[in-house]
C-alpha cells in the first residue's frame, strides 16, 4: 500500500529536508545584490579572504562575509567565490607574455636613465618584469642637468649604452637643448635621449584614470606639483605631502592603459636601444 504520509517526520534531518534550497551564486565582478539585514545594494567589486567587497551607487564601498544573507531580485541567494578563470597566456603590466619560471639576468651595463625617483617608480611599476628579463637597470639622475657629469664620469660605449628619459623635452626647452648637445657631442652614438612632452611625469597617467576629466592647468610662479595637490585638496606643505600624492596618483596605474602613449612608445624605444645586440 503506498504511503500516503511518507517519511516519518520525527526522523533525523526532516528540518533540514522541508527547508526550501536556498541558490549559490557566484561573486562575480559587477554582480548586484542586496544585503537582507540593512538594504544596502551593489555590485560585487572584489572577493577576498572569506569576504566581498560591494560598492553602492553612489561609490561606498562595505565587506561582508560571504554565505547567506544576500538578495538577487528579492530571492535570497548563498554568496560563494567565483570559480578560477582559465586566463591563458598571463601578460605583465606592459602587456607583454609573462616568462614562465624566468629568472631575472644579471644586469646588463647598458642603463634606462630617468630624471627622478617618480620617473623611475612608475616605469619599473608598469615594464619592471620586462626589465628584470632582459637584465636592464633603471637609475634616476636628479635632473637632466645632470647628464654631462654621469657621461663623463662612466663614459657609454657600443657595450654600455645609456638611454635617457626625459621630462618636457619640446623644441626650445631647456631639456630639448641638453639632447641636442649631447647628441653632437662625442657620447652621441651611444646614448639615446627621449622625452615626453608634459610638465612631469604625473601627466604620464591618463586622467580617466584617476577618475577626472583633464590635468589641472597650474599658473606661472606656482611650483607644478604643489599647485596639483592644491587643485586636488590634497596636503602640500612639504615634501612628505608630494610624495604622498604621487602614490596615491601612482596606484591608479595597474597596466599601460593607464599611461599616454607618448610615454609609452617612448620607454619601449629605450629598452630596445639597451637590449639591441
Amino acid at each position: 500500500m503506498e504511503d500516503r504520509y511518507g517519511a516519518d517526520v520525527l526522523a533525523k534531518g526532516w528540518r533540514e529536508r522541508a527547508a526550501k534550497q536556498i541558490p549559490e551564486v557566484p561573486a562575480e565582478a559587477d554582480l548586484v545584490v542586496e544585503v537582507a539585514d540593512d538594504g544596502f545594494c551593489g555590485a560585487v567589486t572584489k572577493v577576498q579572504s572569506g569576504t566581498v567587497e560591494l560598492e553602492d551607487w553612489k561609490g561606498r564601498r562595505r565587506l561582508f562575509p560571504l554565505g547567506g544573507g544576500f538578495l538577487i531580485d528579492g530571492e535570497p541567494v548563498r554568496l560563494v567565490p567565483p570559480a578560477p578563470k582559465d586566463k591563458g597566456p598571463r601578460r605583465t603590466a606592459s602587456g607583454s607574455f609573462v616568462v614562465a619560471d624566468q629568472r631575472a639576468r644579471v644586469a646588463l651595463p647598458s642603463r634606462i636613465l630617468v630624471e627622478g625617483r617618480h620617473d623611475a617608480e612608475l616605469v619599473e611599476k608598469v615594464w619592471g618584469a620586462d626589465l628584470r628579463v632582459e637584465g636592464v637597470v633603471v637609475e634616476y639622475l636628479q635632473g637632466v642637468d645632470l647628464l654631462d657629469e654621469l657621461l663623463a664620469a662612466e663614459p657609454p660605449s657600443a657595450k654600455r649604452r645609456y638611454g635617457v628619459l626625459v621630462d618636457h623635452l619640446v623644441p626650445g626647452s631647456k631639456e630639448s637643448r641638453i639632447a641636442e648637445a649631447v647628441a653632437r657631442g662625442p657620447h652621441g652614438a651611444h646614448v639615446r635621449i627621449v622625452g615626453h612632452p608634459y610638465v612631469d611625469v604625473w601627466q604620464c597617467v591618463k586622467p580617466e584614470a584617476l577618475g577626472i576629466a583633464r590635468w589641472p592647468e597650474i599658473p606661472r610662479g606656482i611650483e607644478w606639483k604643489v599647485g596639483i595637490c592644491k587643485a586636488f585638496g590634497w596636503p602640500h606643505e612639504d615634501q612628505a605631502d608630494i610624495a604622498r600624492a604621487w602614490q596615491a596618483i601612482l596606484s591608479k596605474v595597474t597596466t599601460y592603459r593607464d599611461l599616454e602613449p607618448t610615454l609609452l612608445g617612448r620607454i619601449e624605444e629605450l629598452i630596445d636601444f639597451v637590449t639591441a645586440p
